[in-house]
């Protein structure tokens, strides 16, 4: 598939009055078109600020791309050397992003309609009516009824789940090659959450749109991604397809992330897990694994020197020591029953 997106040593820092912030450190992937993403972790773990970065919505300062950083889009143009003038045609035409909260992204003084039209005169260039027409087609798309009534709703007058309806009909109305959802099914109840999934996936399918997907959610990721990254202290610890890390996954905070989300056939009274301890302060220089601390398999080694890649599969890889020929023979299977070999 052709590459469209290539972020290359991505070092996103914030300077607070406390000191410098390392939020992300020497991130790197690629998007292809039509594929999906799917970004996870705890909250503060980097992922958003990646995701922003992406359309350079990080005010800066008080953040700094660092030098040496590079998101290619399309094999051409590196993002963070755009002028001013480029990103304005870049964002919604090019990449657009599904923001967490609708209610608080839309304008509450504007109908939803304006706001879907107001994006398709800037980018495409129509008039009034064309745009008010196109809006309406838009809403049909993202499935919500009546939407010749609800183009002249406000925010307010809608669900939450129909204002992620209106986020996502904004977001594909310039028929972007890259499509950001950050969080998009937070705050909606479970069924909801399905519905807006499942409209994600037909849109991919139809427009052929990359999709990144921001979450820490690992059910919603389940039948969705193509692609899954785990990020955690600023950094990518383990990636590989779908099916790699829900059944093949080898690191620990990974194993803690699935074993955290709730299961049928586990009994009804087992109380579900939970992963201890914080994560690492960001300001402070960070010595070895940064999950070390957290980590009930943590080595000596571990504290003292940063893990190396180790290379499972030409699609699955991850930074741990357990995978060290000298280390212990730790798998999922066996942390799942509470044991450990070796």
């Amino acid at each position: 598939m052709e590459k469209i997106l290539e972020v290359k040593d991505l070092n996103i820092s914030f300077h607070t009055y406390a000191g410098e912030v390392k939020a992300v450190r020497g991130v790197s992937f690629d998007l292809h078109r039509g594929e999906s993403l799917a970004i996870v972790g705890e909250s503060g773990c980097g992922k958003t600020v990646t995701a922003k970065s992406i359309m350079r919505l990080l005010k800066e300062p008080p953040a700094e791309i660092k030098p040496g950083s590079q998101i290619i889009f399309d094999g051409k143009e590196d993002i963070v050397k755009m002028n001013r003038k480029r990103l304005k045609s870049f964002r919604g035409a090019d990449v657009s992003m599904i923001f967490q909260d609708p209610m608080t992204s839309l304008n509450p003084t504007m109908t939803v309609g304006k706001q879907i039209m107001e994006t398709l005169q800037i980018h495409k260039g129509m008039n009034k009516i064309e745009a008010k027409k196109e809006a309406i087609e838009l809403l049909k798309i993202v499935n919500i009824p009546n939407p010749e009534v609800r183009i002249n709703n406000y925010p307010h007058q809608l669900s939450g789940g129909m204002r992620q309806r209106v986020m996502i009909a904004m977001a594909i109305s310039c028929n972007p090659k890259i499509l950001i959802a950050d969080e998009p099914t937070t705050a909606l109840d479970v069924t909801i959450q399905a519905q807006i999934m499942d409209l994600l996936n037909e849109l991919k399918d139809k427009f052929n749109t990359a999709i990144i997907l921001i979450t820490h959610d690992l059910g919603v990721v389940a039948n969705f991604a193509d692609k899954v990254q785990v990020m955690y202290a600023g950094e990518i610890i383990e990636r590989g397809t779908r099916e790699e890390i829900f059944y093949k996954s080898m690191h620990p905070y990974t194993w803690a992330l699935l074993n955290s989300v709730p299961r049928l056939d586990t009994e009804s009274k087992q109380e579900l897990y939970s992963l201890g301890g914080t994560p690492p302060d960001l300001i402070l220089p960070l010595k070895g694994c940064a999950f070390s601390s957290r980590c009930e398999y943590a080595m000596e080694i571990c504290l003292e020197r940063k893990p190396e890649t180790t290379q499972l599969s030409p699609t699955h890889s991850l930074c741990c020591w357990l995978q060290h020929p000298d280390a212990p023979k730790v798998n999922r299977s066996e942390v799942v029953r509470g044991e450990i070999n070796g």
